[in-house]
């Protein structure tokens, strides 16, 4: 079986690639790296000759919310293009659980606007939405940063671990479509506040968290589990301290 990684390059899509070949899958990376551009189709065509399944896991460079979306949107036609010619019989995305539920995060839409594209398109998916991951918790402490302080918001967020959302995919890539979404999420929920919290205890971090409900996450305010799974979500198995654990010393500030 031959699986095509869009984004095998990154930290989520090398660990997919790293676990696929283990199981024996002739598992192919493909970024700007190794040459595969899906903007502008640049060797697309050849990279999904005789692919069975695309996994993407690529994400976008940008950040101004029309650019984003535009990523999203014109990378994802172009594979799908790319693999109705091939014949692929499975395209699997990552996305991101409550996308569909913060209108007002401008990346958020851009992910919505990316499943939209695969659900219309010709090929079979699987949509996989994950929460957010550890290792972005310091990014998302900091985006509240306010001199010796931090303001972020009180709803909810089950963190997960990236290693359990390659787990995720790499299952998935090798199983049928579901032509659905299925949804992953960490094995605790906290409020942002309380996880920015646990994370400068454990990083010597002395900055105080101010507990804000109205803080914006990435644009958008939170009312209650919009980031969080709903019943029936796999849950990962890597807890906070468990994934702490792993990093480099200095890595999670």
């Amino acid at each position: 079986m031959k699986i095509v990684v869009i984004g095998g390059s990154g930290r989520v899509g090398g660990n997919v690639v790293r676990r696929l070949v283990a199981q024996g899958r002739d598992a192919v990376p493909a970024s700007p790296a190794t040459g595969v551009d899906t903007i502008t189709g640049e060797g697309l065509p050849d990279v999904m000759v005789g692919a069975d399944v695309v996994v993407d896991v690529a994400n976008a460079p940008v950040w101004d919310d029309d650019a984003v979306r535009e990523f999203f949107t014109t990378s994802t036609r172009n594979q799908l293009a790319a693999e109705r010619d091939a014949g692929v019989g499975h395209h699997l995305a990552v996305s991101i659980v409550g996308a569909d539920r913060l209108p007002d995060s401008g990346y958020l839409r851009a992910k919505v606007a990316q499943e939209a594209e695969i659900q219309a398109g010709p090929i079979p998916y699987t949509i996989l939405r994950a929460t957010q991951f550890f290792e972005f918790l310091p990014q998302i402490a900091e985006a509240g940063a306010e001199g010796d302080s931090v303001r972020l918001s009180t709803g909810l967020m089950q963190l997960v671990a990236a290693d359990d959302v390659a787990a995720a995919v790499a299952e998935l890539a090798t199983e049928a479509p579901v032509d659905g979404r299925v949804e992953l999420g960490g094995p605790e929920a906290l409020g942002i506040d309380a996880w920015a919290r646990r994370l400068f205890a454990a990083t010597g971090d002395e900055r105080t968290v101010v507990s804000d409900p109205h803080a914006r996450y990435f644009g958008a305010e939170l009312k209650g589990g919009e980031l969080t799974p709903g019943d029936g979500a796999r849950i990962g198995a890597t807890d906070f301290d468990s994934w702490l654990a792993t990093q480099p010393q200095g890595a999670a500030r």
